[in-house]
């Protein structure tokens, strides 16, 4: 039987052969529009300003030896400073790997190291977990935004201005940021300018901005959604970006009345809170004309109850790192409750059963992609390139989705392993690997266990040694000592065994199902 493949609905889009920074700043005639606002200082930059800053910083960087087969470490929080520093290193050549400006100096420590960083560049308040990163690292110096005494900045490196370093976007990997895919330890996602620039081009066509418009930037540039969709995605569109370093409700609704606001990109947790927050009504957010959602699944019934109490659309869409990020998305702000919305131009999808038959419309199974977004692979791991990304092209997602006759895509299950703490990635693996390092702990398995907040919490069902004694709050804490605040265990059961089938692979269903 012939397989049953889903395509856009939507045109194809030209995907032009091109470098990422050149695409996402060819507009010459947003120059003088303000590009970003940086929301916890109010400074702002131009387009022109920006770029300035970009190709300067690039011939700064490329003096000190960045180029094509060099990867830079990028550790900062939301400000209009990291897109420049990003941009610089994708105009001088090199790679840029973007890391979680929580993590600690171990976690910092494995991405340098597994991304062959030789350069990382940090934000002045995270000046000491990097360089105590370092130890054991190929890296030899941190370079700051902002000054810190001790180390030189970015305002030191800027130098003469230099042009785009010519790259073959197809094979040129211009970032490299880390996902657990859908299993295991983190692993570098290696995207192409092409990548980059093709879902840019895919996305801006189904998201419909308008001229002056303005969105809020609270997700993290080193995530994927924010990287892609908010920084790169909102400035190839011409609107102005206003940044938050880290998401609090009272200073978000402030910005949106400050600014006006028109389009706000969030996660799931953030749309609870704009459905229960009693700060809403003392804003005015009448300026929003849609809110976006996406990392997670979101109900129908929680988007239809956001909408109505701060009066504009909220629609989501549907993506991975490896796929730079988004698959599917609303188109504009055409609502279809609880859908994630339909398949990205350029881009084709099957749904399949677990007995390897496509589904058509209506039907349920793993959600597979094909297209220009989808990741070069995994760095240095081929082995899991390949179990994600059969022969054929095809991008095994880990999601249980049905695309209905109206072209829309709804995710109904996870068959992969991570957990979403309000949005972000949780590996079990990670964490287990690092509980069993405990001298009481003889195994463990890790799950999420759903919660209304954050959407699942990590929690772990620990066997203790004969005769070994450990309570909940001593192995929680001990998490806690050695992951980003995101990772810590919430929960802890104490069991007897753990339940694997014969192969030895843990049996996590069991495990849930013990939770609800």
């Amino acid at each position: 039987m012939p397989e049953h493949v889903f395509r856009s609905p939507l045109p194809d889009v030209d995907v032009p052969d091109t470098a990422l920074t050149p695409f996402v700043f060819g507009d010459e005639s947003s120059e003088s529009r303000v590009a970003m606002i940086d929301g916890a200082t109010g400074g702002s930059w131009t387009f022109k300003e920006l770029t300035d800053a970009i190709y300067s910083l690039a011939g700064g960087l490329a003096g000190e030896g960045v180029g094509p087969g060099i990867t830079v470490g990028l550790m900062a929080p939301n400000m209009p400073e990291y897109t420049i520093v990003f941009h610089a290193v994708a105009v001088s050549g090199g790679t840029v790997t973007t890391i979680n400006p929580v993590y600690g100096a171990d976690e910092v420590r494995f991405q340098l190291n597994d991304a062959n960083a030789t350069l990382l560049i940090a934000a002045a308040p995270f000046a000491d977990i990097a360089a105590a990163a370092l130890e054991g690292s190929g890296v030899d110096e941190v370079i700051t935004i902002g000054p810190v005494d001790g180390h030189r900045s970015i305002a030191e490196l800027m130098a003469a201005p230099i042009g785009q370093i010519p790259v073959d976007p197809k094979e040129h990997i211009v970032v490299l940021p880390y996902s657990s895919g859908t299993t295991g330890l983190p692993k570098g996602v290696m995207l192409s300018h092409y990548n980059c620039v093709a879902n840019l081009a895919q996305s801006n066509a189904m998201l419909e901005y308008e001229p002056g418009e303005v969105a809020l930037a609270v997700l993290p540039f080193f995530h994927i959604y924010g990287m892609q969709v908010l920084m790169n995605g909102l400035l190839a569109s011409g609107v102005t970006v206003v940044t938050m370093p880290r998401f609090d409700m009272e200073q978000a609704l402030s910005l949106i009345q400050e600014h006006g606001v028109t389009q706000f990109y969030a996660v799931p947790p953030i749309i609870l809170g704009l459905a229960k927050s009693p700060l809403v009504d003392q804003f005015d957010v009448s300026s929003l004309r849609k809110i976006f959602s996406g990392a997670a699944p979101l109900g129908a019934e929680l988007a239809q109850e956001a909408a109505a109490r701060v009066g504009c659309v909220v629609v989501q869409g549907y993506g991975m790192t490896e796929l730079s990020p988004i698959s599917h998305a609303t188109v504009g702000t055409d609502v279809t409750p609880g859908s994630n919305g339909v398949t990205a131009p350029n881009t084709e999808c099957r749904i399949v059963a677990p007995d390897g038959t496509s589904q058509g419309p209506g039907g349920e199974g793993e959600l597979w992609i094909r297209g220009p977004q989808v990741m070069k692979g995994y760095l240095n791991n081929p082995e899991a390139t390949a179990a994600t990304i059969d022969s054929d092209g095809w991008l095994h997602t880990g999601d249980v989705a049905r695309i209905d006759a109206n072209d829309h895509m709804y995710i109904v299950d996870r068959v992969k392993e991570l957990i979403k703490f309000k949005g972000f990635q949780v590996p079990p693996a990670e964490i287990e690997a690092l509980i069993v390092t405990h001298p009481a702990v003889a195994d463990v398995a890790v799950v999420g266990v759903p919660d209304i907040e954050a959407g699942e919490l990590p929690k772990a069902f620990v066997v203790l040694k004969p005769d070994a004694e450990a309570s909940a709050e001593e192995l929680m804490s001990f998490v806690a000592e050695h992951v980003a605040s995101y990772k810590k265990v919430r929960q802890v059961e104490f069991v007897e065994s753990i339940p694997k089938s014969a192969s030895g692979k843990i049996l996590r269903r069991n495990l849930r199902a013990r939770t609800k």
